[in-house]
């Protein structure tokens, strides 16, 4: 039993606690600074040559699941082991001490209150009168006051002890929820161009959500630089009920657990007319090669697929620009402009672009906001100081003494006995 109680103390200490936040604060740090959930490839290529930190090379940072810190079976173990030393805080210490506030303590002897962090003798000639103009007194100033055989005890502030349980309880909270959410939560990155559509599907592996763009538009500055993007996009249910919701950066769509972020912008498409053709919609993809935000295709200017020319286009704008097999730019073509290329016409009707829509399901959530609630008030309980006053009068020596204690603001305290004295010396 004893080892046991000596287990319990060291994993309720402050040091300990205090050391496994700073440890889950470094983890998270790292979780930010090294890409996540990449492939291990990604890890070999970025971090043999240039390690982390300059130690921690590919080899390393995937043996100890650095690539995915969050789920990381090292990050989730300081999740459970701070839990259990707040359990184990609240249990053995927090507990009692909210206990200790509720009970009532009877001081019975002078020396008693003497001993007390505040004391006061009053001389009085009326010591019933007295006790009775007291008591009035506090319960007027919102004490609580429990009379026994002509001694008092007042409280107030009980309230603020049960500050820190709860907020034990919400970080715990906090640390299931985040845990539950990292393990079973899903995140879809997609880029979609009006029109098209993602299912999503339910825990039965079937068709439970549609989402569908609608309309998609690029907000630009007078310098033709991207400020906002905006997706109209359409929630469709299995029983086919749909709802249209706007969404924009930082303005995220929520829906039934679902959170839809406006993530990015691409080009997805190029409509162009060869000579006398119909209008032929040619996806286009992006060529880093050429720039951050280029996208491009090769199209042939003969029937028999020869003549090849590559289009690149850097916003829905336009213009696309034209350039020959050996790189040679032959044209900058305005969109509903024509040009002839080796003999062909080429007329570009219009740029699709598309939106790239990040969809997180986080399980998690409700447990994480409730936990922030329950902290938040927790909190704010903490502030409230317990105090409690003791009076009781000797008969002999016609003497009352008054005493008090508070867990924090003692200044406070003793500035309210000198009312409560010169009340009695009226």
């Amino acid at each position: 039993m004893k080892k046991i109680s000596q287990v319990l103390n060291w994993l309720s200490s402050l040091k300990i606690a205090i050391l496994l936040l700073l440890l889950i604060a470094i983890s998270c740090a790292a979780g930010t600074l090294i890409p996540q959930q990449e492939s291990n490839q990604f890890y070999y290529d970025n971090f043999n040559k240039n390690p982390f930190l300059g130690i921690i090379n590919g080899n390393i940072l995937l043996l100890f699941e650095f690539n995915h810190v969050y789920t990381s079976f090292w990050f989730l173990f300081l999740l459970i082991w701070l839990g259990l030393a707040l359990a184990v805080c609240s249990f053995r210490r927090q507990l009692p001490i909210l206990k200790s506030a509720l009970n009532w303590i009877d001081y019975k002897s002078p020396r008693q209150i003497a001993k007390l962090a505040i004391a006061q003798t009053i001389v009085t000639n009326n010591y019933s009168e007295s006790l009775e103009k007291i008591k009035l007194n506090l319960k007027k100033q919102g004490w609580n006051v429990k009379e026994t055989e002509g001694r008092i005890a007042a409280r107030q502030g009980v309230i603020g002890r049960l500050g820190p349980i709860l907020i034990h309880l919400g970080m715990i909270l906090l640390m299931i929820g985040a845990t539950y959410g990292s393990l079973n939560g899903k995140t879809i990155e997609k880029f979609l161009a009006p029109g098209r559509s993602i299912d999503l599907l339910n825990n039965n592996e079937e068709k439970g959500l549609t989402i569908e763009l609608q309309k998609f538009k690029i907000e630009r500055d007078p310098q033709g630089r991207a400020e906002q993007y905006k997706s109209k996009v359409n929630i469709i249910e299995q029983n086919g009920t749909i709802q249209s919701k706007e969404i924009s950066v930082n303005y995220p769509l929520r829906y039934k657990g679902l959170t839809l972020y406006q993530a990015d912008w691409a080009l997805a498409a190029i409509t162009i007319q060869i000579n006398d053709s119909p209008k032929l919609q040619i996806p286009i993809e992006a060529i880093p090669d050429l720039g951050e935000q280029v996208w491009g295709t090769i199209i042939p200017t003969q029937k028999d697929g020869q003549s090849p020319i590559l289009i690149t286009v850097n916003s829905e704008l336009g213009p696309a620009s034209i350039f020959d097999n050996d790189g040679t730019l032959l044209a900058n073509l305005s969109i509903n402009n024509e040009v002839e290329i080796k003999g062909t016409k080429l007329k570009i009707i219009n740029i699709i672009p598309s939106s790239g829509l990040l969809l997180k399901y986080d399980p998690g959530v409700p447990l994480v906001y409730t936990s922030f609630a329950i902290i938040l008030i927790g909190g704010s309980l903490s502030i409230i100081s317990t105090k409690k006053i003791w009076v009781l009068h000797e008969k002999e020596n016609s003497m009352i003494y008054i005493g008090g204690l508070s867990n924090r603001n003692l200044s406070g305290l003793s500035k309210e006995l000198p009312s409560l004295i010169s009340f009695l010396e009226n």
